[in-house]
């Protein structure tokens, strides 16, 4: 898309050209760079606990614990001249009804994707593996003390 100024230019810039003949080079953007666009949106929608199937959480621990983290694990891009279509894989967040879940994701890749790439998402397949349920809340400290022990000389 080529952007033209209605505003005749004055000044020291008034002999210099500020847009880009049309076609003077292309664009490629990689699946990799589509899918760390989605993986970022899908992980902002409240209800996602984590994106990818057992192995690569496991994976991401690991990058995560050496202070690395892949945004784009569990997520899969196929992208065309104008269009990308995208696959998440994820563990939802026990409590979240799913459907409405998997329609959030949805409309957060659509426009992440739409307005950050410039390509149109015609689909966005999503496929929850897991439920994540999170453990019992351990109890607070309680007031009564515990007896002290002598210390042994």
């Amino acid at each position: 898309m080529e952007y033209q100024n209605s505003q005749p230019a004055t000044g020291p810039e008034a002999g210099l050209r500020t847009v880009a003949p049309a076609g003077s080079g292309r664009t490629v953007i990689s699946e990799a760079a589509v899918a760390k666009v989605a993986g970022i949106a899908a992980r902002s929608v409240p209800g996602v606990y984590s994106l990818g199937s057992v192995p690569s959480r496991a994976l991401g621990a690991i990058r995560d614990a050496v202070g690395s983290a892949d945004h784009a694990a569990g997520v899969r891009a196929e992208v065309g001249e104008t269009q990308v279509a995208v696959d998440i894989d994820l563990v939802a967040v026990y409590g979240t009804p799913l459907h409405a879940l998997a329609d959030q994701i949805r409309a957060a890749v659509y426009a992440a994707v739409e307005e950050l790439v410039g390509l149109q998402v015609i689909e966005v397949n999503i496929e929850i593996n897991d439920v994540y349920v999170p453990g019992p809340a351990k109890p607070a400290a309680s007031g009564e003390a515990r007896p002290a022990r002598e210390a042994v000389q």
